[in-house]
């Protein structure tokens, strides 16, 4: 403060908010903050900032150990007023040096859902072809640290079941049936792009289940997308653009009752001298 008022120290401004936050008298604005990215369309937000103690962390633990990958969705769309509310959900996540170079593609159509899948499953028919002849499993082994061997010992069979699953049943074992899905990525120019979008994704997955919705991360086509970034094209996603997480959607059919646990795992407190 200098005479009674408050004054810019510093020479760079990230833009994180923090002044107008702490202003006891609400009179720090900051423009490059979007006045409607904290307003939302299926519920009301209390503005209030939540004090460091003023929540029950036994509710917190709760909804994240509540929350469970959802396979088995019911045919019930879900509107882009949600799934709008959901990606606003995600962007309240930290952000290294708050870049916020996050993206958010969202799919609300089966229709579209089931041509990205489609693209997801003929770049896994061309990998399973290579996986499945015996020399190049060979050559990857000698240069590329068995990657391909890797890759058919792990996924070669239950890739081939699901691919003719689809195709001679129409079984969507990709997305599940989810009817929305949201890809969270980066631009080019975040400090540590990944770690924005996996947090941010995060929220979007608690936020979910807040709002009635099941979620499940389809890593399969996390890795189709990024050894093969011409599935980018279908989604108009830029090539240069970074795909981190792949979110399938919707109501659940599934009614869980109870709470389950994890393995059993110790920390490690190192004796540092």
């Amino acid at each position: 403060m200098e005479a009674n008022k408050a004054a810019i120290t510093g020479s760079k401004c990230l833009q994180c908010g923090h002044c107008a936050a702490i202003c006891p008298v609400a009179a720090i604005e900051v423009k490059a903050i979007c006045p409607d990215s904290l307003s939302f369309k299926s519920f009301e937000l209390n503005k209030r900032w939540l004090k460091w103690d003023d929540f029950e962390t036994s509710e917190l633990v709760r909804l994240m150990a509540s929350r469970r990958s959802c396979r088995n969705y019911q045919e019930q769309s879900v509107s882009r007023e949600v799934l709008t509310d959901l990606v606003k959900i995600g962007t309240t996540a930290p952000s290294g040096t708050n870049s916020q170079k996050w993206t958010f593609t969202v799919l609300d159509r089966r229709a579209q859902i089931e041509k990205f899948g489609d693209r997801v499953g003929l770049f896994f028919r061309k990998l399973n072809k290579m996986a499945a002849n015996p020399m190049l499993r060979l050559l990857s082994r000698l240069f590329s640290n068995d990657a391909l061997g890797i890759y058919y010992r792990r996924y070669y069979d239950s890739i081939k079941n699901g691919l003719e699953k689809r195709e001679k049943e129409g079984c969507d074992l990709l997305f599940h049936g989810a009817p929305a899905v949201i890809l969270v990525g980066s631009e080019e120019g975040g400090s540590c792009p990944a770690e924005d979008a996996l947090l941010a994704t995060q929220n979007i997955l608690l936020g979910a289940h807040a709002m009635g919705l099941g979620s499940c991360l389809i890593g399969f086509a996390v890795s189709a997308m990024q050894h093969d970034p011409a599935i980018k094209d279908i989604l108009a996603i830029p090539r240069q653009e970074k795909i981190y997480a792949v979110i399938a959607l919707g109501y659940p059919n599934e009614h869980y009752q109870r709470l389950t646990g994890r393995r059993p795992l110790q920390p490690r407190f190192p004796e540092m001298t």
